[in-house]
């Protein structure tokens, strides 16, 4: 294949060249495709793709933005409880949450969101398949991302919410969509062809029961933090 001549190929290198240049845990990182680096995994996985990134803005949570706009709905039965029952836990890592949002350009509000579903604020919180950490990193993914330490708050939360922007970028800006990717893998949400919030929700049942929970824990999750806000 040749990647200099399709498009989709060249933007996600700058996707992934942007990421590994904001990472200030990894100042020296390596865009090969033999080391495991986020360039590598990121570019492997687009070829075997078939969507493609698009250069958008993040979403915030100001008024105008996509996140602000969703409908918060939790046809699953889940009952999640109100995140002022989690403000204790989260407060000790709101300064975190607070910097990576403003570095990736994401509402804190979302980050939040995804810890809770992810670790209910636990800093130790290891998976039976081996995530780590508040923002649940697998081991690759935290290499990739230049996480050292995973249960380490501050590189968790940083190289979380990195990777997450990662997905609202490559998704142009649908959060269901980059969601399901965080949760499922984004080599799962490309073969499906699911491509924005639209085919998420058109084609949900597609998707491994647990993402289709896992969607509307976090955007539940982070509407009751933003109202908190």
């Amino acid at each position: 294949m040749n990647v200099s001549a399709d498009p989709r190929v060249v933007k996600q290198m700058l996707l992934s060249q942007w990421i590994n240049n904001a990472n200030p845990l990894d100042p020296s990182p390596s865009f090969s495709g033999e080391d495991g680096g986020l360039f590598g995994l990121m570019l492997n996985e687009f070829m075997e793709s078939s969507s493609s990134a698009s250069d958008v803005p993040f979403p915030t949570g100001d008024s105008g933005s996509r996140l602000s706009g969703l409908s918060f709905t939790m046809p699953y039965g889940w009952s999640g409880g109100s995140a002022a029952d989690d403000q204790a836990d989260s407060a000790a890592y709101d300064g975190l949450i607070a910097a990576a949002a403003a570095k990736y350009g994401l509402d804190p509000a979302l980050i939040k969101g995804v810890i809770q579903t992810e670790s209910g604020f636990r800093a130790d919180a290891v998976s039976p398949a081996g995530a780590k950490g508040l923002m649940q990193l697998m081991d690759d993914t935290a290499r990739g991302l230049g996480v050292a330490d995973s249960l380490d708050p501050v590189q968790n939360i940083d190289g979380g919410a990195r990777f997450l922007s990662y997905l609202l970028r490559k998704y142009d800006g649908n959060v269901s969509t980059a969601l399901a990717a965080y949760n499922a893998g984004p080599g799962r949400v490309d073969r499906l062809g699911l491509i924005n919030d639209e085919l998420v929700r058109q084609r949900l049942a597609e998707l491994p029961e647990e993402t289709q929970h896992y969607i509307d824990k976090v955007l539940s999750a982070a509407h009751q933090w933003g109202r908190e806000a």
